[in-house]
């Protein structure tokens, strides 16, 4: 048999646009699989010279999934510019926001991205192996997916005044007071939401059950774990210090987000636009790691609400005690960080403070520099401003979850590539399977790289040659 090259363009399922390309032996085995991030990125660049007040409503044009996260990232970092740090009921509005787009953006991922894999199978039909097939295969659960997706964006709307490019936080706060009205209306929609939640947990654990065999050879990767964490290490999306484990569970650092250049470095590679992050004193590649929804849970020792916690103990005793290395148990962290999203809503409401018309700080001590950092729902999101007396951005550095997460993903295409492709007949099933260790992650290329790209779907396999010997198109 000749060697061949396979090439899947785009990946599909994940927001945003990347290129695969399966390198094959001539025996029909992988020799090497690579995930090629061909966006551009430019956003940064085009920033520069805008006035850090603006950022906010900025930089949410990166992304129509992750635009509450690069919002409040960018209110953050213009908190610290401008030294004006936010009362604590504007912390609390902001939260709840956050909460929301945390609930929505996950409840998306596992019901109608990676629903269809894990629901109706790796191998199923593409024509029916999406969110249409969902509803023809379970209308009820589909709907309540939806409803619960709904949920999330609710409580964003209500804060912003839109579901999309909110406009809410500010520099020293928020703009619009809750009035108890409006609480009411979120708590409404809460025990319906956590019942979904619990449905969905109750499904992947079937499913990790029946399929036990694929989660222990799908993309077992060993490499650091990070994410924000509360005082006493518990998981935290909003605020808190980032910590860092490495494989075995031990801390390796914590410290303050706004110190993220003295541990991170950033490597490049010639087949890809995207950067790919890791720890300044192990080095490259010893020092990578990963975040999102696996990395935080393995880098928190528990879950400050009560329903999460329960899961997170399930969760720990998954590998004795240590971190979770399997790729395919980022679904079921997922949900657990809904669970605890949704839960944090109903203490945020809770809070007298809630209600507060306190919610602006207008006394600033401009410091000129400034650093947000939240836990988007992909990953840690860090947004850097450096900015002229007058408020002038001379220089805008973001690092987001997706970007920490570039090696894990491009290992595990190689990983699962190598685990299931035997050759010499490709199918549409196996090259599914290749997709689906992308998009366990939920990458947000858009944010990655703010973006162009193509939407036709192609795989083709060349011989050695260069002759084309089998083309699978999608869409």
């Amino acid at each position: 048999m000749v060697a061949q090259k396979i090439t899947i363009e785009p990946v599909t399922r994940i927001e945003g646009h990347a290129k695969i390309t399966i390198r094959m032996n001539e025996n029909g085995t992988v020799n090497h699989a690579y995930l090629h991030i061909n966006e551009f990125r430019g956003f940064e660049k085009f920033c520069e010279g805008r006035l850090v007040f603006e950022m906010p409503q900025i930089t949410p044009r990166i992304c129509g999934i992750c635009p509450v996260s690069h919002h409040l990232a960018a209110a953050k970092a213009a908190d610290a510019v401008y030294g004006c740090p936010p009362p604590r009921p504007a912390t609390l509005l902001r939260d709840l926001m956050h909460m929301g787009q945390v609930i929505q953006s996950h409840g998306m991922h596992f019901f109608e991205l990676a629903g269809p894999d894990l629901l109706l199978g790796f191998d199923a039909d593409p024509a029916v192996r999406n969110v249409i097939g969902m509803i023809a295969a379970n209308p009820e659960l589909t709907i309540k997916a939806v409803e619960l997706r709904k949920w999330g964006q609710e409580i964003i709307s209500i804060l912003g005044t839109r579901r999309i490019h909110p406009r809410f936080a500010v520099p020293g706060g928020v703009n619009k007071t809750l009035t108890a009205a409006e609480r009411d209306t979120i708590l409404s929609g809460l025990q319906a939401s956590i019942a979904t939640i619990q449905t969905g947990l109750q499904i992947f654990k079937q499913w990790a059950e029946q399929h036990s065999e694929d989660i222990a050879k799908f993309a077992v990767l060993t490499s650091g774990y990070f994410g924000l964490v509360t005082e006493q290490n518990g998981l935290e999306l909003y605020d808190g210090q980032i910590r860092l484990v490495n494989s075995q569970g031990a801390q390796l650092e914590k410290f303050p987000g706004e110190h993220y250049l003295d541990y991170i470095a950033e490597h490049v590679e010639d087949w890809s636009y995207l950067k790919f992050p890791y720890y300044k004193k192990m080095g490259w590649p010893n020092g990578v790691y990963r975040v999102g929804p696996l990395g935080r849970l393995n880098a928190s020792s528990h879950i400050d609400t009560p329903l999460a916690n329960a899961e997170l103990q399930n969760w720990r005793a998954i590998n004795n005690g240590k971190p979770v290395e399997n790729t395919l148990y980022y679904h079921y962290a997922r949900l657990i960080e809904t669970l605890f999203a949704t839960e944090r809503v109903s203490v945020l409401l809770d809070d007298p403070d809630i209600l507060s018309t306190d919610i602006i700080n207008t006394h600033h001590e401009f410091k000129g520099e400034g650093v947000g950092v939240l836990e988007a729902p992909r990953g840690t999101l860090f947004h850097h401003y450096w900015a002229k007396p007058n408020g002038q951005l001379e220089r805008v550095n973001l690092i987001v979850a997706t970007g920490h997460n570039n090696w894990a993903m491009s290992e595990a295409v190689d990983s699962v590539a190598k685990t299931y492709i035997t050759g010499p007949q490709i199918t549409e099933g196996l090259l599914n399977r290749v997709e689906a260790a992308v998009r366990a992650h939920d990458p947000c290329l858009s944010c990655s790289t703010h973006a162009i790209g193509q939407m036709p779907m192609q795989v083709e396999m060349f011989d050695a040659h260069g002759n084309l010997l089998q083309r699978v198109e999608r869409g």
